[in-house]
């Protein structure tokens, strides 16, 4: 995964959208990990992996990619915030031995421990760990670089529009 293409592309959208509402000496960190985990609830929801009690499938792949393009939204601004679109930000590629659900459980702990940490270690931990749930939901670099291309027009669009 280039993240330093969606690191620029974001810092893009992230001025752009704190200089239109006026934005730009809040602290804004604490409200980007609380959007972070509400689009991984999004997420998570669209999947139904923690679902036992339904027989209903889950969404259709394109919709569970766009909800997993918005938590990379919120996990590069977090990057940004911190400084570390800066730094290069090297992944270890790893499997994830753990089900769907055990994995966003972890996501999510990694962002708990990130928010009281700010390190880069555990900054690396949550991109890892999104990007092993991406795995064992189905979607390569390729596409997700690709969706979050799309998602930053759009995101853009919607700021037009007065989303």
């Amino acid at each position: 995964m280039q993240l330093e293409k969606l690191f620029q592309m974001q810092k893009a959208l992230d001025t752009h959208i704190e200089e239109k509402h006026q934005l730009q000496n809040e602290d804004l960190f604490d409200r980007k990990v609380l959007a972070l985990l509400v689009e991984i609830g999004e997420l998570a929801n669209e999947t139904r992996c923690f679902k036992f009690w339904s027989v209903k499938p889950s969404s259709a792949k394109e919709v569970i990619l766009e909800e997993f393009v918005d938590g990379v939204h919120f996990i590069l601004s977090l990057g940004i915030e911190c400084g570390f679109d800066q730094k290069p930000v090297v992944l270890e590629a790893r499997d994830s031995a753990l089900n769907a659900t055990e994995q966003f459980l972890s996501v999510y702990e990694w962002i708990t421990i990130f928010q009281k940490s700010r390190s880069l270690e555990d900054y690396k931990r949550i991109v890892e760990s999104y990007f092993q749930l991406a795995s064992l939901l189905g979607f390569k670099n390729e596409e997700i670089e690709q969706a979050y291309f799309d998602k930053n027009e759009v995101n853009y669009q919607r700021q037009q529009n007065n989303y």
